[in-house]
């Protein structure tokens, strides 16, 4: 098994809870089978345990077999610069392999995060999923990169509806947010989106 090959689950730890275990293992149950063929259960519920009543980030590495469980503590990234950036990057299953992402991020060192666009459309940020408020209701691409557990979950509510949303339509939207299992859904104000 090389390094290349691992999946990973990012899971939030806070308060003594581990938080979304079901979208997590719903995720991890899928890719799985998809792409390993496998039908049997790698259970988080009995691997996982939130050590303490801090926030960590818990990083679950996995493949045929469970890898690795670590807790880490988080310290959200500050966003305060987005950049819209063409890419046929496709990212379908949360590989632990991240390098195609990072090559994205230094490639463009004026944004704190960019915004991946295929063929025209919004997709995702390197590190969450996007979503877009047209005075009455929050948008997210019909087609992520990644379908992440806290856009699945919002979904779920009710709180999202999905919509291709191109990239020079950016503009008609009030307000921009980002989220993913540890951001939780995180509003971003003073953003300022720039375009290639």
């Amino acid at each position: 098994m090389q390094p290349s090959d691992l999946l990973l689950e990012t899971i939030k730890c806070e308060g003594g809870e581990v938080h979304h275990l079901e979208y997590h293992q719903k995720r991890l149950d899928k890719s799985r089978r998809e792409l390993f063929g496998l039908t049997d259960t790698l259970d988080l519920s009995s691997l996982i345990k939130a050590p303490d009543e801090k926030l960590y980030r818990c990083r679950v590495l996995y493949s045929h077999t469970m890898e690795s469980v670590e807790f880490i503590p988080y310290r959200p990234k500050e966003i305060k610069t987005l950049k819209v950036v063409p890419s046929d990057f496709t990212y379908h299953y949360k590989f632990a392999d991240r390098s195609a992402l990072e090559r994205l991020l230094e490639e463009n060192p004026e944004a704190d995060d960019v915004i991946i666009e295929k063929e025209g459309l919004i997709t995702d940020t390197t590190i969450a999923n996007i979503a877009f408020f047209d005075g009455k209701t929050w948008i997210t691409p019909r087609e992520p990169l990644l379908k992440g557990t806290m856009r699945a979950y919002l979904l779920d509510q009710g709180f999202l509806q999905e919509k291709d949303i191109p990239s020079d339509s950016l503009e008609r939207y009030e307000k921009v947010a980002l989220m993913n299992a540890m951001l939780g859904f995180k509003i971003l104000s003073h953003i300022n989106i720039l375009k290639s």
